[in-house]
């Protein structure tokens, strides 16, 4: 008769010594929280009354239009839509309208960079 194998015991785990995690603790927030928190001083350096976004005045955001569609909410882009008497935009959603205001925009303007 075959004998059955013994089920194998598990396995301990031997935990961490207290000192060891409190010294990785301290490593992740000299490594990850420090630069963070050095990098928003530096992007908010002039900025000692509020905290505002990164100006967008280049010349790109200001010449196309792909930019300066991703830039505005669904009403402005609903808005842009009337304007440019595109039909059947209210019903459709985000992605699929921005891509029949370039169309349209592209078709009226040869340079394709005007709003």
């Amino acid at each position: 008769m075959p004998t059955t194998p013994e089920p194998p015991r598990p396995r301990r785990l031997h935990p961490l010594p207290r000192g060891l995690v409190e010294l990785y603790g301290l490593i992740a927030v000299l490594v990850v929280l420090i630069p963070e928190w050095i990098a928003d001083g530096t992007l908010n350096l002039g900025d000692g009354r509020s905290r505002s976004n990164l100006p967008m005045a280049s010349r790109a955001w200001r010449t196309l239009p792909e930019l300066q569609l991703a830039s505005m909410n669904l009403s402005a882009l609903r808005e842009l839509s009337r304007q440019l008497r595109l039909w059947g935009y209210a019903g459709e959603n985000r992605d699929r309208l921005t891509a029949r205001l370039l169309t349209r925009i592209k078709r009226h303007t040869k340079s394709g960079n005007a709003l």
